[in-house]
């Protein structure tokens, strides 16, 4: 069985496949194994991040561990699963359209046996090993945004990072950002640091009051998210990678496939295309 149906990974790797660089041989006599078909590579990696499993768990006689990784950090040294994860969001937003007049920030701890550079005491796991996700979205809960620190940050500090990469926006769709931005947050936030910084920042804040019973609002659409990541993604839920653009690239390729299924099941009842599930995703 595939780690994600064939709807939603066979356009992930075509648009991957397209990104990928020739690959030269650099090998002065040329004699050396025959190379691994990047697509095998591909679903090696997409396996490692839906199972969680460790690449020695899934080299088989066609693909090494070594391989995995090889092909994997030279992948990231290209920047390709940042680029596939634009793709996606271009094409969700020529299509359905984002919305970012409404915009909704949460954090999310996840364990982190193996320790790393993201890595540190985690407040809700008995000071076990933990990283913290600070994760962006739209109304409509497509991730636009994530940020990785140590678990033992807190929410307000990392606020700012996170929110500056909606400047990127601009250059990613050449249009402006809405004029009014509401950003949503959860009772984490409620201080004058933050809608200080909110104001700086010419957005409008919507903050749950601490002391008060829970107030979902219009902020449970990142909580989703962060249950698409955690339940879809055994990769990140426990995350036993040690070095954080490796991270970062588990959590682009994550979103990208998220992007793909919310974008076809948006799209399943308003246009026609080949290979069209025949049920709604």
């Amino acid at each position: 069985m595939p780690a994600l149906p064939s709807s939603v990974i066979e356009p992930l790797w075509d648009q991957f496949a397209a990104l990928i660089p020739d690959h030269v041989d650099t090998h002065p006599l040329g004699c050396h194994n025959p190379r691994i078909d990047d697509r095998v590579v591909f679903d090696k990696l997409v396996q490692s991040l839906v199972l969680g499993a460790a690449y020695e768990r899934i080299a088989d006689s066609a693909c090494s561990a070594t391989t995995i990784r090889r092909r994997r950090d030279a992948w990231i040294h290209a920047g390709l699963f940042q680029r596939l994860e634009q793709i996606c969001l271009e094409a969700y937003d020529r299509i359905v359209g984002l919305d970012l007049a409404d915009i909704t920030v949460d954090g999310c701890i996840v364990k982190a046996p193996c320790g790393g550079h993201a890595a540190g005491r985690s407040p809700v796991d008995r000071g076990k090993q933990g990283t913290k996700r600070s994760v962006m979205t739209d109304g409509a809960g497509i991730p636009i945004g994530c940020m990785v620190a140590p678990a033992n940050r807190n929410d307000s500090p990392f606020l700012r990072p996170t929110l500056e990469q909606l400047g990127r926006f601009e250059i990613r769709f050449g249009v402006g950002l809405p004029e009014q931005i509401t950003v949503h947050l959860d009772a984490g936030y409620d201080s004058a640091i933050t809608r200080e910084l909110l104001e700086e920042l010419g957005c409008t804040p919507v903050i749950s009051a601490k002391g008060f019973p829970l107030q979902a609002g219009a902020r449970w659409v990142v909580e989703r998210t962060n249950s698409w990541h955690n339940r879809g993604f055994k990769k990140l839920a426990i995350c036993t990678e040690r070095r954080t653009h490796v991270i970062t690239a588990f959590i682009a390729l994550a979103n990208a496939a998220i992007i793909v299924r919310r974008l076809l099941r948006q799209a399943w009842t308003t246009h026609r295309w080949d290979k069209r599930p025949d049920k709604r995703p």
